[in-house]
């Protein structure tokens, strides 16, 4: 039981974090856009990744740097993309509508954006693989009890993340609201872009 509280103290201290996966998630929860999805893509993948950081994928990771390299490129495009969509949608008056007038996101558009902020983002494989991997070691035996506290605080902190942002829709029932979160992920998004290209 220690090591599995262990892994969840530490898990929580990996994801606890603004960063562009838990941006998108309160954004699509407080949207009320297929946040079960969200929900279980970054939880599922949080999962995969913490079971190969134990299993000795950080090990491998630590020997490729070039693989990281091309991820942390990757990522950094990818950020800058999301940015300029935040962005647009932050001009445009019709798509920050809080009410049903405005067509929500295809499930396969969303689900692919979520998958891309997690597995295109390389302070994931550094943080969950290598050094929650590198942690788990320690536990010899009883590392796959930390890995199930690792994994336990992910899906509570995505499920509630997720589900508990639709809490905040009252405030955005008016339209600066929608404005000002866009605007919000936007600066998020070019931040987290510029620290990987300056750490590329």
């Amino acid at each position: 039981m220690l090591t599995l509280l262990t892994g969840t103290l530490f898990g929580l201290s990996l994801i606890v974090a603004i960063g562009a996966q838990n941006t998108f998630v309160i954004e699509q929860g407080v949207r009320g856009e297929h946040v079960g999805a969200v929900v279980a893509v970054c939880a599922v993948s949080d999962l995969v990744l913490i079971a190969a950081g134990v299993g000795g994928a950080g090990a491998v990771l630590t020997a490729s740097p070039g693989v990281l390299r091309v991820v942390r490129w990757a990522g950094a495009a990818f950020l800058l993309a999301y940015a300029a969509f935040a962005l647009r949608r932050a001009r445009r008056p019709g798509a920050l509508r809080a009410d049903t007038s405005r067509p929500p996101a295809r499930v396969g558009t969303v689900v692919a954006t979520a998958a891309a902020l997690t597995w295109l983002n390389p302070h994931v494989y550094l943080d969950t693989v290598v050094l929650l991997g590198s942690v788990a070691a320690t536990h010899g035996a009883q590392r796959w009890w930390f890995a199930a506290g690792a994994g336990l605080a992910s899906v509570v902190w995505f499920t509630a993340l997720g589900h508990g942002a639709r809490l905040l829709r009252p405030v955005f029932a008016r339209p600066a609201a929608w404005r000002v979160l866009d605007l919000g992920v936007a600066v998020v998004m070019v931040v987290l872009a510029v620290g990987l290209l300056t750490a590329a």
